[in-house]
């Protein structure tokens, strides 16, 4: 049997050694190893992959982790599309044949129309929509949601694209679409002022404690977006951005940021976060939604507090849904990741005469 030697037993005790130290760092040294080596062996077990948002060399470019990146839109297997029926010499009218057929839709055809009520019943989740013979809030609601779209498609290309919207981009098979907002301040009963409408965590301020009226100041009532002057010590002027406007600034970023599941750099410069010739050309996009939604928001959706009834309304000041946003990016950079959702329905492309191909 092995016995260790007295003299190491001896020698040991007179010259004591911490033992753990060296221990702890050739344990670590090797656990590194170990896992460079299931790296290289193995791949990367999360990977990323890298988005231009601008020209190269200027860091206009964001990373996501590649699972984030090819995250399917759940919503997109629910949208529905028929095939266009380009009208033929003699076909017969809606208003012609169907009895209260929509007004806004009685220059179509019967196929085209009843295509596309079809299609708007089905993105919409309502199965009677507009086949009501009586005119109630919701076909009143219908029609101004019909020329709303018309008039996105046709009016905001610079934003939407070709790939425009349809009734189906913001409902998603709900009759009342998930993300729209209502006014909720004052959030703190217990302050007046500046004070009373932070420091509650709410849906509008992604559940932090900024400025819970940034959608309604900045998407309803156009108020100035800034953070503060671009000089050093100066004395503030009328005008001039103040800290409550850089509080909803930031209330406002972070929306932005949640509602479309990308950072500050898809439309800023890190570098230069204040020169619009550094910005990334989404920046100018989101410019151009910015003022789209004041328009969705001011000339589209308000007025309609006068139809709806009241509980679909604001639970505060029984104020009509607005959108923003989140109401059709849904947490994708593009709503329904870019889908053609126009392609098949030139009838909502336009406010003119349908364009069929």
């Amino acid at each position: 049997m092995f016995k260790i030697p007295d003299w190491f037993t001896s020698w040991s005790a007179k010259n004591p050694k911490d033992i753990y130290g060296p221990a702890i760092l050739v344990g670590a040294v090797g656990g590194a190893v170990f896992v460079a080596a299931l790296i290289v062996t193995w791949g990367y077990p999360a990977p990323t992959v890298s988005t231009q948002t601008g020209p190269r060399g200027t860091g206009m470019s964001i990373t996501d982790f590649a699972r984030d990146a090819g995250r399917p839109d759940p919503t997109i297997e629910g949208f529905v599309s028929f095939d266009v029926v380009p009208p033929q010499p003699g076909d017969a009218r809606a208003g012609d044949v169907i009895e209260n057929a929509e007004p806004l839709l009685a220059d179509l055809t019967v196929a085209n129309y009843e295509r596309l009520i079809r299609a708007m019943q089905e993105w919409t989740g309502i199965p009677d929509l507009l086949e009501t013979e009586e005119e109630n809030y919701q076909t009143i609601v219908a029609r101004s949601m019909i020329e709303m779209t018309q008039n996105i498609n046709e009016g905001w290309v610079g934003h939407v694209g070709d790939t425009g919207v349809t009734c189906y981009t913001c409902h998603r098979g709900e009759p009342v679409p998930n993300e729209i907002w209502f006014k909720i301040t004052p959030v703190n009963m217990a302050a007046a002022g500046w004070s009373a409408v932070q420091n509650r965590a709410t849906p509008q301020s992604q559940f932090t404690s900024l400025p819970s009226d940034a959608l309604e100041k900045l998407l309803l009532d156009g108020e100035r977006i800034s953070v503060h002057d671009l000089e050093p010590r100066v004395r503030t002027m009328p005008g001039d951005p103040t800290w409550q406007d850089t509080e909803r600034t930031y209330s406002l970023m972070n929306y932005f940021s949640n509602a479309l599941g990308v950072n500050c750099l898809f439309c800023h410069n890190s570098a230069a976060f204040f020169d619009p010739a550094q910005v990334t050309p989404q920046w100018a996009n989101a410019s151009i939604g910015i003022s789209m939604v004041l328009e969705i928001n001011n000339d589209w959706l308000v007025p309609l507090g006068d139809v709806l009834p009241e509980h679909r309304l604001g639970p505060i000041h029984g104020d009509a849904p607005k959108a923003a946003c989140a109401t059709c990016h849904q947490g994708y950079s593009k709503p329904l990741q870019g889908l053609p959702v126009l392609s098949d329905w030139p009838e909502l492309a336009t406010t003119g005469e349908p364009v069929y191909e």
